[in-house]
């Protein structure tokens, strides 16, 4: 449940401006152009009343970890160009409610999810007739953590391929969750440990077209610009710290 109140619109507002001053500075550092960097706002636990000022203040790309939450928030405000980004673990048994309903899918995380995607698909299609295919990126775990999900790297070119071969989805790059580290300048090497996955993919397995590098958070997203994030996932820097009861 959703318990916490909303903050201040100008502190919002402040922090918006904050993080797209350090997405620029990263990327110029980096010899890229802001632009190439997209900003998706992570809403877990924040209210909808936080969503509709960030949407207000320019914010077009949301993040949900939990299917439940984000179903009930995109049910209730989801304006034409506002894009919902699920980031979070899908669990199989979710699939159904989770193909189509998100601009992206961050977390598919193994072929038996992907197959689930696509078991959805199928069953939509059959009901409503449309052929659609949802946008996904492949968690990598880079780091090896078991507290992590996500295929090891040295699988995600044979799993990559089979989930290729799922007509419903559209695999468009890869996503990773570094370590959580005080020094960000740590798990650099996990940031340019899946940019150079993604430049293996694009040689190894063509049918895709890997533009998408979904990395870096809060505490780490300067980084992992520099090291080629095309996506990344602030949530604490724009609202706040999570309450916890």
């Amino acid at each position: 449940m959703i318990n916490q109140p909303p903050i201040n619109p100008e502190l919002i507002a402040e922090n918006i401006a904050h993080v797209r001053a350090r997405i620029a500075e990263s990327a110029q550092r980096a010899g890229r152009q802001p632009h190439e960097v997209a900003l998706v706002a992570v809403s877990k636990t924040k209210p909808l009343a936080d969503v509709k000022m960030a949407y207000d203040l320019g914010i077009r790309d949301f993040g949900e970890n939990r299917v439940q939450e984000a179903l009930e928030k995109l049910a209730t405000f989801c304006p034409p160009d506002l894009r919902w980004h699920m980031i979070g673990h899908v669990q199989t048994n979710k699939a159904q409610k989770v193909f189509g309903a998100f601009h992206c899918i961050h977390s598919v995380d193994s072929l038996h999810v992907a197959e689930a995607l696509q078991r959805a698909a199928e069953k939509k299609s059959q009901v409503s007739g449309e052929d659609r295919r949802q946008p996904i990126l492949l968690q990598v775990n880079v780091s090896g953590e078991a507290s992590k999900e996500g295929m090891a790297p040295d699988e995600a070119p044979a799993i990559a391929r089979q989930i290729l071969s799922l007509p419903h989805l559209e695999v468009q790059g890869l996503m990773t969750v570094a370590p959580l580290v005080d020094d960000p300048e740590q798990v650099r090497p996990v940031f340019r440990a899946l940019r150079q996955l993604r430049d293996r993919l694009r040689e190894e397995v063509t049918d895709a077209c890997w533009d998408q590098l979904s990395m870096g958070m809060t505490d780490d997203y300067t980084v992992a610009i520099e090291e080629g994030a095309t996506i990344v996932r602030v949530g604490r820097a724009i609202f706040g710290e999570r309450i916890k009861k």
